[in-house]
């Protein structure tokens, strides 16, 4: 069973990285989908039930995502996330942490649905990731804490490479406006 949990949790990851390298926006959520999915059958080996639940909507999601972008969809997402939160709570009395893996469900619902600005996006990801790898810590899970630490350093690798573009192109600018 181990064995089992470690397979989902590193094929995870491997399709995690696959998926960063997509070169479209579908291309991305549909590698990522088998990501989530994985890490979903993982996290469910682990008995970790609501990172299970909102990485499996996650996965349906970006699905559903590459298709359609809009505000009944997005409502729709957000209603099965706090349905399945609530049945949690109240009818399985699961612990209060599963408030942090469905909090970082619903950010990466909004996020993946209807934030169109990637800057924006990656910004609230970087909540949403940190919010999981304290799940992941919580539940102990190591591929699902690699999986978020390698989707944060993406994040802040590429916020970075996006701060000094736009540096080098001002500098570029205000030394021919000299000229």
């Amino acid at each position: 069973m181990d064995v089992w949990i470690q397979f989902f949790g590193a094929a995870a990851l491997v399709m995690n990285f696959i998926g960063y390298r997509q070169e479209t926006v579908n291309g991305y959520r549909f590698v990522t989908a088998f990501a989530l999915a994985f890490l979903s059958v993982h996290f469910f080996m682990l008995g970790a039930m609501a990172a299970g639940i909102g990485l499996a909507i996650g996965a349906v999601r970006n699905i559903v995502a590459m298709r359609y972008q809009s505000m009944p969809v997005l409502l729709g997402f957000v209603l099965i996330n706090v349905i399945f939160c609530l049945i949690e709570w109240f009818i399985l009395n699961n612990p209060a942490t599963l408030f942090i893996a469905y909090t970082a469900s619903l950010i990466f619902t909004v996020g993946s649905v209807i934030l169109k600005s990637a800057d924006t996006i990656r910004k609230w990801f970087i909540l949403a990731e940190s919010l999981m790898f304290i799940y992941a810590l919580l539940v102990f899970s190591p591929f699902g804490m690699l999986f978020n630490l390698s989707n944060l350093t993406s994040i802040f690798l590429k916020l970075r490479s996006d701060r000094r573009r736009v540096q080098s192109e001002q500098e570029l600018h205000k030394s021919a406006n000299q000229d």
